[in-house]
């Protein structure tokens, strides 16, 4: 289903809940727009359960207007760019995003850089190694990218450490750290505050501005986590300066 998104958006709709089929629907989405794009065809965003694509109405009209010629009755942008989406869309195949990509992300779990781990463990009545256990142990989906550049959204974390966020958020939640906020779990790539129970972080950057694309992770990529020490983590960010 295609709506409006402002004057220069559409938003296209794969689903209604989240799940791994209408993630695999809103990937198909990106991966075919991308590689049938047409002139006037901006940035395409995922999301949970849609696609936001944008354009530029000047191009979209131009184009329009050398198509159809001149004294030619023309449709709006909006309605030039749904009619070019819908022809594309009706090509769509569930297959064209069969390989996703692996990430593996270490994380020191407890103590400075993870003041939260002893909160969620309490909250099931399971010991701290017990929630590490269970969070490394799980394979995760990246739904989107999105809240601050680079933080992926992640799907799959397990029920037996799902934990709300916190009641008061702090107000500065340092770069790499792992938070659970309800039933996501997910990394902060950059120092924002923020709410989640923050129960470890990784030596990774997770946002490079100077490369392309600057985020580490995108969307459809899976994602493992691996316990290390605080040993290895320090001496990994010894590497990367």
């Amino acid at each position: 289903m295609l709506s409006p998104l402002g004057e220069a958006g559409v938003m296209i709709r794969c689903g209604d809940t989240i799940s791994d089929e209408v993630h695999r629907r809103v990937i198909s989405v990106c991966t075919l727009l991308e590689q049938n794009s047409f002139s006037g065809m901006g940035e395409l965003v995922p999301s949970f359960a849609s696609v936001a694509l944008f354009y530029d109405p000047l191009i979209i009209a131009a184009t329009a207007v050398s198509t159809a010629g001149k004294g030619a009755r023309l449709s709006s942008p909006y309605q030039e760019v749904c009619g070019m989406l819908l022809a594309r869309l009706n090509m769509l195949e569930e297959s064209v995003h069969d390989h996703a990509r692996t990430v593996v992300i270490p994380v020191c779990y407890g103590g400075e850089f993870g003041p939260d781990l002893k909160h969620v463990a309490d909250e099931h009545g399971l010991t701290p190694d017990e929630v590490i256990a269970i969070h490394a142990s799980g394979e995760y989906l990246v739904h989107m990218i999105g809240f601050a550049p680079g933080f992926p959204y992640l799907g799959g974390l397990s029920k037996r450490i799902a934990t709300p966020r916190r009641a008061t958020p702090r107000l500065r939640v340092e770069a790499g750290t792992v938070g659970i906020g309800g039933e996501q779990t997910g990394v902060y790539p950059v120092a924002t505050p923020g709410g989640w129970q923050c129960i470890g972080r990784t030596p990774l950057t997770l946002f490079r501005p100077e490369q392309d694309p600057p985020s580490l992770l995108q969307a459809g990529d899976r994602i493992r986590f691996e316990p290390i020490t605080e040993q290895d983590y320090k001496e990994w960010k010894e590497g990367e300066g």
